[in-house]
């Protein structure tokens, strides 16, 4: 369904950081597995970490020492009974590079390290990035608590990173077998979906700058009444040009058709139908037929290949697929092809 290479160059689009100097050599490689590839990014992000800087945080402690640091706790330490070896309990911050993210990204390596589909060269990239994580703990990666993470001036550079690490943890599905875990050989459809509509957004932004490509609020065309119950519309991806409007929603299925067993035929998701008519008409308040609509589903090995454009209500709807299956010159031509179409 997509070839691994271009999950690289998909990655390229949606975390600008990976167009570096450094990351060049990885578009260069082939990858049998996902999970090689996520090393190969890996081992070089940490690595130009580490020539930044880990990301340091004070961590509160509490142990028996004999030079007295931060608070004595007197109590602890008459019950631990350390003032007969000279010790006092104390509890202290201590500024360290054991910090939350340096431990995800610990975790991360050594599961990719731990991997069998993971090549040697990789392993022993990331291995040596870890000489410089000593000091941190790993962690249980189904207990990691990435809404909690926050991102300021002093760990931005951690984002691309983390990210990585979503994939890694999240997006790969990880089964127990024979009490250690395992990296399945792809992300998942609901992760690669979300990398799927980043890229295509980002892609726009930045080979067509005069379309303004965003992600739009839609709001609904009512006539007083209360619309606090509405749910909210949000595009995938909106391009404007020259007074037309093009509302792109992206999908990433196993299978593009639903099968209607009743008629025994295939149809378009008819809720994904319903979906980019429903923005559609919400957006074009004047009636203008300005406004346009597209369902682009990442291509399947299904016979049959959505490719159709549709005339409704005044407003022109169209289905398209885009292969990913291919060298990323063919994708750049599919993507500029469609917009080329629909809007200049």
């Amino acid at each position: 369904m997509i070839r691994i290479q271009n999950i690289y160059y998909m990655l390229a689009y949606a975390f600008h950081v990976l167009n570096e100097e450094g990351y060049k050599q990885v578009a260069t490689e082939d990858f049998e597995y996902t999970s090689d590839l996520f090393a190969a990014i890996l081992s070089k992000g940490i690595a130009s970490q580490i020539k930044r800087g880990l990301s340091r945080e004070y961590i509160s402690k509490t142990e028996a020492v004999i030079s007295p640091a931060g608070k004595i706790n007197v109590s602890a330490s008459i019950v631990q009974n350390s003032m007969l070896k000279k010790k006092l309990v104390c509890d202290y911050d201590e500024f360290t590079e054991n910090s939350y993210l340096n431990k995800i990204l610990k975790t991360t390596a050594m599961l990719l390290i731990r991997c069998p589909e993971v090549s040697t060269q990789h392993k022993k990239a990331l291995r040596k990035t870890m000489l410089y994580f000593s000091n941190v703990d790993e962690i249980n990666p189904r207990r990691i608590q990435w809404s909690s993470i926050r991102y300021h001036r002093n760990n931005a550079t951690y984002k691309m990173l983390l990210n990585i690490c979503y994939l890694v943890i999240e997006g790969m599905l990880m089964t127990e077998q024979d009490g250690s875990r395992k990296l399945a050989r792809y992300v998942d459809d609901q992760h690669m979906h979300r990398l799927y509509e980043k890229f295509v957004l980002e892609y726009y932004r930045r080979h067509y700058p005069q379309f303004n490509a965003s992600s739009t609020i839609i709001d609904w065309d009512v006539d007083g009444g209360e619309i606090e119950y509405l749910p909210t519309m949000k595009s995938d991806i909106t391009l404007r040009y020259r007074g037309k409007t093009l509302i792109i929603d992206t999908k990433y299925y196993e299978k593009t058709m639903q099968i209607n067993s009743l008629f025994n035929s295939q149809t378009i998701h008819s809720h994904n139908l319903y979906q980019i008519f429903t923005y559609v008409k919400n957006m074009d308040l004047a009636r203008s037929g300005n406004i346009s609509g597209l369902l682009l589903y990442a291509k399947t090995d299904e016979d049959i290949v959505p490719d159709n454009d549709y005339i409704i209500g005044g407003n022109r709807i169209s289905v398209k697929t885009l292969d990913l299956n291919t060298d990323f010159s063919n994708i750049s031509k599919q993507l500029n092809a469609i917009v080329e179409k629909m809007l200049i």
